[in-house]
């Protein structure tokens, strides 16, 4: 009787997680190709173009690590800058060969804008976010849509008004833009062109700084002008003060109005003094103000937490906190659970605390 074969044993190989560290894997593959990472997002910068008086366009190419964006979400963008690593949320459009394209306007002290604007050039690389955000539209809207928009919160509606042109313009939709001059308007002839296309698109632009006929701010805009919006989809995107304002204006006026701000309001009874601030994992101990975002006070001590979109929306400046009171910046409300997560862009101290940073 013949023996039966030994099994032949499995040659096992590493991957290179296992024998390499992420950080020392993609600082030599970068060195083959700038898009080569183990599994980090980048992207890398193609092309620039002016897309206003104060503001550009750039089109980045994403590596393969990228999972895509939903128009209307936010990524975040990592930018070097002096010799720090800074990050800053953009809402992307995506083009039809896959590259993302981004509008950043130039802020006055704005670190990162002003890179970006003044400075950044093709082939550069950035550390490139997952996308983020909840202010997304369903391929076909069951009603109609209104979208508000000031400043640079025109790009989120311009990727929405782009997808919906994509499937005919299903539903009216309706595009109010606010900004200061024509000068400063994005993408003026692309939004015009889409409506001289599709009679249910129509584009409003409320020039609020026209020397000849200024227009009305959101608070005392004439909505009356776009008809029954009783049945409308709303969503707004702007500064704080915008976004509050047009919550006020519209509640229990249109069937629902999503929002997202890219600064936080400023609450009328910010709270005054400070606080002792423990951070328990470097052993610091600093007197921060009661008013401030733990994020942007912690910065003014020379502090680098992690920290993305600045609006309380994408979670990477999330920390622990062991003990104390925050209050959030946008709502006012007090939080005093100990051992719980805290957005440092969104809250600011209200007592001592001791945070896990």
């Amino acid at each position: 009787m013949s023996a039966l074969p030994r099994p032949v044993a499995r040659r096992s190989f590493l991957s290179p997680r296992q024998w390499v560290s992420e950080e020392l894997f993609d600082f030599w593959a970068g060195r083959v190709h700038p898009l080569w990472t183990l599994r980090r997002a980048r992207a890398r910068l193609v092309s620039r173009h002016a897309a206003s008086a104060d503001s550009v366009t750039l089109v980045l190419r994403p590596n393969r690590h990228f999972r895509g964006v939903a128009p209307g979400q936010h990524v975040n963008l990592g930018v070097e800058v002096d010799g720090r690593r800074l990050s800053r949320s953009y809402s992307p459009s995506v083009l039809d060969d896959g590259c993302l394209a981004i509008t950043v306007k130039t802020v006055a002290g704005g670190k990162v804008s002003q890179h970006l604007a003044q400075h950044a050039q093709v082939g550069e690389v950035f550390e490139l976010g997952q996308a983020f955000g909840e202010m997304t539209l369903p391929a076909i809207p069951a009603a109609r849509v209104l979208l508000l928009a000031a400043g640079s919160g025109i790009t989120p509606m311009r990727a929405l008004v782009r997808q919906l042109e994509v499937v005919g313009m299903p539903v009216q939709v309706d595009l109010v833009y606010w900004a200061q001059q024509r000068g400063t308007v994005c993408f003026a002839e692309e939004l015009a062109d889409i409506a001289a296309r599709h009679p249910g698109f129509r584009l409003h632009l409320a020039l609020t700084r026209d020397p000849t006929a200024p227009a009305a701010r959101v608070g005392s805009y004439d909505f009356s002008v776009l008809g029954d919006l009783s049945s409308a989809q709303v969503m707004a995107c702007g500064p704080g003060g915008f976004v509050e304002t047009a919550h006020a204006r519209l509640h229990g006026q249109v069937a629902s109005l999503q929002s997202e701000a890219f600064t936080p309001p400023v609450l009328s009874d910010a709270e005054t003094g400070t606080v002792r601030v423990e951070l328990r994992r470097s052993g610091r101990t600093l007197e921060l103000p009661r008013g401030s975002s733990l994020l942007q006070a912690l910065e003014d001590e020379g502090l680098r937490p992690a920290s993305g979109c600045r609006m309380g929306i994408c979670n990477t400046c999330v920390c622990g906190k062991a003990s104390g009171v925050t209050r959030h910046t946008l709502t006012g409300e007090y939080a005093a659970e100990p051992a719980t997560q805290v957005k440092l862009c969104v809250n600011s101290a209200s007592t001592d605390l001791i945070l896990e940073l």
